[in-house]
């Protein structure tokens, strides 16, 4: 009887979980939004073998200093673009071409913390010519050239910490500006951190890109009071010649910040005219002030970066610019500074704050020509919040941080602390969808989403913590981005794929714009690299003192030379490597026993240097790291090191001795 009994209950648990199981599915079945397993999701992020993505994702690789590149639908990781980290992978930063790029004011610093790329505009528009990147530790501006997807030129910010509210660039790329996080003593002295409040000093910087080559140059920086910097964002349309930038801690606190920098129920967004302080300079205003910074340049017909210290600065203090900048009140503590497509609404994220503040341009400027103001800070204006607040968007989640705009006139914000994106209407401010993250969301990106053409198809979040989303791997879990289709009504969850580093934010483009002007080969022709061989006849050896200079080729599949005696311990060899190949995807690479650089990897048609400084007597081979060809293996070659006091003569040979 009790076996039968049992036998009931058992029947009946499984007929209960089976109706559960019933429901569960059809109420999945009439929802929207099937998740990142469905076979529709999986079909929008399919990308078939032999076809390419349809967009370009750069994320920004936080604490490895570094830029990521993804194809999107797909997830998947192209390269690594090194930026301001070494990396041996590709030499960056140990050959002798590139030691240049990572120079600073502090000397040779070979890392950073990347932070916030944005791809060069024209007429509002993404044109796929560059994309630049802020290191946010040693405050530097990078720009990588995407007709090579390298790193072409690093300018330091002097009188900046933290440099965090950067790089954005503005509708025709004139500028990239690069605002500070920290408050320091502008120039630096020795001070009690405890003086804080009206000694310490911020510094927004106006970074002047060449149209025709890119070229920057540090035009001016405006110096600001001493809150923190925190996001930034240019006027679009109707509002380019403005640019804004996100404040925290205008109580100036100096200690316990999470404490001491909450206490104002509003902080500012400082509303900078950079076309008036702009003419201000060129008519010869502002103050030239003394500093020392680094400028960076990698020259791509010699193949080598140099670098220049710059010995002063154009300083402009605002109070001597009238109209130049105001501020306006945000609520609290706000992070992300947004404008939308139309350069009318100005978004600010609190993030202590329960709705989401937007301002907008049109009344900003009524309430500037009226003198709307409620007082001033340090000089600037403060104008009244109720005059320039377009509206808010009421309770729509905990913790906002950042928000982008599709092309239909929705935004999506990003809310760290209840996880996941809201989507709303811009102008009505009604919350339309909202979809959870996994888990806790920084920032967010739709291609285009910070121009005056967003491409609307996809979101993308990057999360900071991903918890039980991935295979443990120690300690730390991989950092996270997910995908969201937000084609329709609904945003719909398809794709989770780890990512590189922190990815703090990204920037994405369709791949049409960018593809054509991908770069194949480096022309022989064209290559000024001052130690190059552009033939094996122009391949040799020569000594100054105990300075060896190698002049080799590479070419499938051996080197030239590929044998080197009378090479001495004690001396310091230089390798100068060309790869005579002229056929695109195939690099050279190349390692030496010993050297304590990384190995080169040389692209068709490019040179490179790394040093090579023995230290024992012996044959010591080098070879192709680089898997080229079918003899591949076959593809190495020796030096052999004397003693230092030896008398054998420099030699070199390929094919010869049998």
């Amino acid at each position: 009887m009790k076996t039968l009994f049992k036998y009931i209950y058992v029947m009946k648990s499984i007929i209960t979980l089976l109706i559960f199981a019933i429901t569960f599915t059809s109420c999945d079945n009439n929802s929207t939004n099937k998740g990142a397993l469905s076979s529709s999701a999986a079909e929008k992020v399919y990308v078939a073998p032999g076809e390419h993505d349809e967009f370009y994702a750069f994320m920004s690789g936080g604490f490895s200093g570094q830029l990521a590149v993804y194809g999107l639908p797909s997830g998947r990781l192209f390269k690594v673009i090194p930026v301001f980290s070494q990396d041996a992978e590709k030499a960056y930063g140990y050959n002798e071409e590139t030691k240049p790029l990572l120079n600073t004011s502090f000397g040779f610093i070979p890392w950073d913390d990347a932070h916030h790329p944005d791809i060069s505009q024209t007429n509002g528009e993404l044109d796929g010519r560059y994309i630049f990147i802020n290191g946010n530790n040693t405050p530097r501006i990078a720009k990588i050239d995407l007709s090579t997807f390298e790193t072409t030129e690093i300018i330091e910010i002097p009188n900046s910490a933290g440099n965090h509210s950067s790089s954005y660039v503005t509708d025709n790329t004139e500028y990239v500006v690069a605002g500070t996080r920290f408050g320091i003593p502008i120039p630096q002295k020795d001070i009690a951190i405890n003086k804080y409040k009206g000694n310490f000093k911020g510094t927004l910087s106006f970074i002047k890109v060449n149209p025709d080559d890119g070229a920057m140059d540090l035009k001016f920086q405006v110096l600001m009071p001493g809150f923190d910097y925190d996001k930034a964002h240019p006027g679009r349309g109707k509002s380019h010649g403005w640019f804004f930038f996100t404040t925290y801690n205008t109580e100036e606190a100096n200690t316990l910040l999470e404490v001491n920098a909450s206490q104002n129920d509003k902080d500012f967004i400082a509303a900078v005219n950079w076309k008036k302080i702009e003419e201000y300079v060129n008519n010869g205003g502002g103050s030239k002030m003394p500093t020392n910074y680094a400028h960076n340049v990698y020259d791509e017909h010699t193949h080598s970066a140099t670098s220049t210290m710059k010995k002063e600065v154009i300083m402009v203090d605002p109070s001597e610019v009238p109209g130049a900048i105001y501020f306006l009140p945000t609520p609290k503590s706000p992070h992300g500074c947004d404008v939308d497509p139309t350069g009318e609404y100005i978004v600010g994220s609190g993030k202590l704050s329960a709705n989401v503040t937007v301002h907008s341009f049109s009344k900003m400027l009524d309430a500037i020509e009226n003198k709307k103001f409620s007082g001033d800070a340090y000089g600037i204006p403060i104008l009244n919040f109720e005059d320039v607040l377009a509206g808010s968007v009421e309770q729509p989640g905990l913790g906002p941080l950042h928000t982008e705009f599709d092309n239909e006139g929705n935004a999506y914000t990003s809310f760290f602390i209840s996880s996941e994106i809201v989507k709303w209407k811009l102008g009505t401010w009604e919350v339309l969808d909202r979809q959870p993250s996994y888990y806790s969301i920084g920032h967010l990106m739709i291609p285009g989403g910070n121009s005056q053409k967003p491409f609307g198809k996809y979101v993308v979040g990057m999360n900071k913590i991903t918890k039980d989303r991935y295979l443990p791997t120690g300690p730390e879990v991989t950092q996270s981005a997910q995908l969201y289709d937000i084609s329709g009504d609904k945003m719909e969850l398809l794709l989770d794929f780890p990512t590189v580093g922190e990815p703090h934010y990204a920037a994405g483009i369709p791949a049409d714009l960018v593809k054509p002007r991908s770069k194949k080969i480096f022309k022989l022709e064209e290559n000024k690299h001052p130690y190059v061989a552009k033939s094996e006849s122009e391949t040799k050896v020569t000594r100054n003192g105990n300075i060896v200079h190698v002049y080799m080729t590479t070419i499938r599949s051996h080197f030239a030379p590929d044998n080197i005696e009378g090479v001495k311990v004690g001396d310091k060899v230089y390798f100068h490597i060309t790869n005579l190949e002229q056929d695109y995807d195939v690099p050279h690479g190349v390692s030496m026993i010993g050297a304590n650089t990384s190995e080169l990897l040389i692209m068709p048609g490019q040179t490179e240097t790394f040093l090579w400084e023995p230290k024992q007597v012996g044959v010591w081979p080098f070879y192709c790291t680089d898997f080229c060809s079918a003899l591949h293996q076959e593809m190495q070659g020796y030096v052999r090191v004397s003693p230092a006091k030896s008398d054998i003569k420099l030699s070199w040979s390929l094919g010869e001795g049998f």
